[in-house]
């Protein structure tokens, strides 16, 4: 049974049929997405290897293809393609229809709550390393996003990351329950939800922060771009 090929399909289906609505227009925004996936891609599947590789998570062969790439499955790789292209376009839907950035004037508090927090967990569960790595690396990347855009973006950020907890409980439930991906307690906190880590929400956060920063980079890129050629 290719269950996990399938959660795959069931992610980027609606978001890839959707993608030619009028109001949203998402295919246009194709240039900056795909690299912002590529390099979420790269990232992750590197990191995903080395964990797969150590034991910290692995995977159920029974819902598998059987087709690996870097030793890991061809699902899992597709997922860090699927997943990213389904919450960017939740996140310019969201853009679309609702017009006032809701969430700004919290974005800072959170972001600074995260800060504050994360790495203290990290620290003192620095031997579980899918929590301390997670945990790390989602505080540094808010930092550097807060350097780099300010609150600009991290609104409309945080309402599509509660938006996408539904489909992430849906699909990660799935697959951990099962389960089709496992993983070790030792490496992580042990606390679940139902049958997910809790890992995996910060985790999640992290990807698609990493995904949604540089697919903004790049379009404000562009968009400066033209401005300046404008301009002259």
């Amino acid at each position: 049974m290719y269950l996990y090929l399938y959660l795959n399909i069931f992610t980027i289906l609606f978001p890839l049929l959707l993608s030619f609505d009028k109001k949203v227009a998402f295919y246009k925004n194709w240039p900056a997405l795909f690299p912002a996936i590529l390099v979420n891609a790269v990232v992750f599947m590197v990191w995903d290897s080395w964990f797969t590789s150590i034991g910290v998570w692995g995977f159920n062969e029974e819902y598998l293809t059987g087709v690996y790439l870097f030793n890991l499955p061809l699902e899992e790789v597709l997922f860090f393609i699927t997943v990213p292209y389904a919450c960017v376009f939740i996140y310019d839907v969201l853009n679309a229809y609702i017009a006032k950035d809701l969430l700004r004037p919290y974005a800072k508090g959170f972001a600074l709550a995260l800060l504050l927090v994360l790495p203290v967990l990290a620290v003192f569960n620095i031997e579980r390393l899918y929590t301390s790595i997670t945990f790390f690396a989602l505080a540094l990347l808010h930092l550097l996003h807060l350097r780099l855009f300010g609150t600009r973006f991290l609104g409309r950020f945080y309402l599509m990351y509660v938006v996408h907890l539904v489909p992430f409980l849906l699909v990660n439930g799935v697959l951990t329950y099962l389960p089709i991906v496992w993983y070790n307690n030792n490496y992580n906190l042990g606390l679940r939800l139902v049958s997910i880590p809790v890992e995996d929400t910060m985790y999640s956060m992290l990807m698609l922060l990493l995904t949604i920063s540089v697919y903004e980079g790049l379009r404000y890129k562009k968009t400066a771009k033209q401005y300046k050629t404008l301009a002259v």
